[in-house]
Formats: structure tokens, C-alpha cells, sequence
């Protein structure tokens, strides 16, 4: 087979990869059980390429594929990874291999940085810090959802949260934040304070009311916050927070596993009933909001913004390389000559579990 015929991914799915390499290098993942990287290369076909456009979502559904097929997105950035552990086929009787083989068939690739996103600065950890101590509030708040009308006499259709654009607040709640559990050296130049897990701790106890408030608005208005609290407490308003431990996803292994005393406040997406019977007889509060809903507002929040910056300069070294190079084929020159490119959020990404309310 000539070099010529060699497959390969499309010119704009490289600078992708590249460009999410660099923002959270994939060293940081946790190898021991995690499944990082291009996931699934698809072959690219100049004859009928795909737009320069990349989809961020947390979980890769055949909702976000749809989407992404419907757009011609030329990749997929999933952040959990549809391929986790190993695959003795790939058919079309799953539906989740489903989903990777009509992307496959698109020429659209699949990309998934998982916990190099938790563990890295400015990642998905200190997002969270963020949103407990009011560091960033919705630029435009949105409302409360409405609660729809069902079939059902007595509850609502589910409703999800809806994070949207987020903008820096000066009423930052003043304190310290240090990571629960450090990356091992070698770091990768500028990641010195990386690795999994954050522990907030405020100058003065916040009321336990104010850090739920903070974080009803940073993920997106829920219609409700589950929440275990002490059995001994008897109002929620009189409760102080001094230390609150953040992670992302099912956070107990982390900031429950550290060898030291439990934050006052633990807020993740899962903990298992045992685990939060141990907390609460500890004294601390949990929150657990369902598991990506502690992850999906920071694609928009976040890392849209960032991969936009960084995906600038990586396609425009790329494009320089094409055009200037002995590219002959006029099709794939006329790849290399297109300038734009763009970063777009699913808007059909959500977590599985909603909430129902019951009407009074």
C-alpha cells in the first residue's frame, strides 16, 4: 500500500487531538482504570468531508451522535469513554458500538479525556471549587426549569439542569483550595498543582445555605439538590461550612479514601449509601447531584472557550504545513485552505436520572 493510500483521520480531527492534548495532557489520567485518547479514528474522505467542527459532550449517546452526524462534525470530544474496557466485537446489536459505527461511517472521530480533565489546573476540579465559592455565576441566570405538564395526575415530566455561558463574579467567597490527591512526578511543564480531588477550605464558616445556592446556580438550576446531612442537625440554616471536598462523577474514592478527616461538605455526582451513611455519622454533609451533572456545565463553562484559544493556533500551523507543502491533490488542498472551524456544545447531552416533581 503507497503512502498516498495510507487511511488517516481528517487534517482538522489532528489538530483537535492535538490541541486537547495539550490543554489536558493525557500523563494525568489515572491509567489504573481509565480509557483516554482518540478512541476511534475515522477515516478521512475529502471526497465528502466533514464541516471543521468539533462537538463537545459528556457522555457520547445515539442522541449526540445524531447530532453530530446531522451538523458533520469532524469529531466527537466525549469526555467519558464509550470504549472502556475491551471489545471481543463490534456490532451493530449493542447500541452504544452502534452509535461508534455510524460515526465511523460519517468519517466522524471520537476523542475522550476523561480524568486528565479532572486532574488537570483549571480543569473540572477547580470548576467545581468555583462554583462552591462563588467564583462564577450563569452571565445570563437562568430560571428555575418549568415544570412541564404529564400524563400523570400527581408528577411533573422530568426536568434536567441547564448550564449555560458563564461569566466571573467579584463576590468570591475568600479561602484556599489544595488538591486531595497530587499527580506523581513527572509533571508536564505548567500542571505542578495537578491531580484528583480539590478541598476548599473558607476563610470564615459559609453558611451551609449559601454554598447550596452557589452551586445550584453553577450546574444549572436542578430541580432539586439531594442532599444527606447528620441526623443530629436539626435545621439546615443554622449549619456552617467550613471545608468542602469536591470531584466530579462518583467522587467517594477520592475524597473519602485520603487517609485524612473528611470535609464538612462533600459535593460530587454519586456516592454509594454506605459510603454516605460513613460521612453523615462523621458529621458531614453530602451532596451528590447525579453523576454528570457535576461535569456537563464545564464544556460550556469552560472548556469550549479554552479549546477554541489553543485549536486557533493548532490549525493554522496544520493549514500552514498543507498549503505550503507539496500537497497535489485539489481536494485535500482545498481542506488545508479552509480557515474556519468552530467548537460547539451538545444540546442533547444530559445526564439519565431527571426529576420528577409532585404537583401539590
Amino acid at each position: 500500500m503507497s503512502a498516498s493510500s495510507t487511511p488517516t483521520s481528517s487534517p482538522f480531527t489532528r489538530a483537535v487531538v492535538s490541541s486537547m492534548r495539550k490543554l489536558y495532557p493525557e500523563s494525568l489520567a489515572d491509567k489504573s482504570f481509565d480509557n483516554t485518547g482518540l478512541l476511534l479514528e475515522a477515516p478521512f474522505n475529502h471526497s465528502r468531508r466533514q464541516k471543521n467542527s468539533v462537538l463537545l459532550a459528556i457522555d457520547l449517546t445515539k442522541a449526540v451522535a445524531d447530532e453530530a452526524i446531522a451538523r458533520r462534525d469532524s469529531i466527537v470530544v466525549a469526555y467519558h469513554p464509550i470504549i472502556f474496557r475491551g471489545l471481543k466485537s463490534l456490532t451493530f446489536n449493542d447500541p452504544q458500538q452502534r452509535s461508534l459505527l455510524r460515526l465511523a461511517q460519517e468519517g466522524i472521530s471520537v476523542y475522550s479525556p476523561h480524568t486528565a480533565v479532572d486532574a488537570t489546573p483549571g480543569g473540572m476540579g477547580d470548576w467545581l471549587c468555583d462554583i462552591v465559592t462563588g467564583a462564577t455565576t450563569p452571565s445570563t441566570p437562568n430560571a428555575a426549569p418549568e415544570i412541564k405538564k404529564s400524563s400523570s395526575q400527581h408528577y411533573s415530566i422530568p426536568t434536567y439542569p441547564q448550564p449555560g455561558p458563564v461569566s466571573s463574579t467579584s463576590s468570591i467567597i475568600p479561602h484556599t483550595r489544595n488538591t486531595i490527591h497530587p499527580s506523581p512526578d513527572p509533571l508536564p511543564e505548567g500542571m505542578e498543582n495537578a491531580g484528583m480531588g480539590r478541598t476548599v477550605t473558607f476563610n470564615d464558616p459559609q453558611p451551609l445555605t449559601t454554598v447550596i445556592d452557589n452551586i445550584a446556580r453553577g450546574v444549572g438550576y436542578p430541580g432539586g439538590i439531594p442532599i444527606a446531612i447528620p441526623q443530629s442537625t436539626f435545621s439546615i440554616e443554622d449549619m456552617k461550612i467550613r471545608t468542602v471536598g469536591v470531584c466530579p462523577g462518583s467522587g467517594s474514592s477520592i475524597l473519602m479514601k485520603g487517609g485524612s478527616q473528611i470535609p464538612d461538605l462533600l459535593f460530587t455526582g454519586e456516592m454509594s449509601h454506605h459510603e454516605t451513611l460513613f460521612a453523615i455519622e462523621n458529621g458531614s454533609v453530602v451532596i451528590a447531584l447525579a453523576h454528570s451533572n457535576t461535569e456537563r456545565g464545564y464544556l460550556r463553562a469552560v472548556m469550549k472557550d479554552k479549546l477554541e484559544g489553543v485549536l486557533k493556533g493548532e490549525w493554522e500551523a496544520l493549514r500552514g504545513e498543507g498549503v505550503g507543502g507539496s500537497v497535489e491533490d485539489a481536494g485535500l488542498k482545498g481542506v488545508y485552505e479552509d480557515r474556519e472551524y468552530a467548537v460547539h456544545v451538545s444540546e442533547t447531552d444530559r445526564d439519565p436520572f431527571g426529576i420528577m416533581v409532585r404537583r401539590t
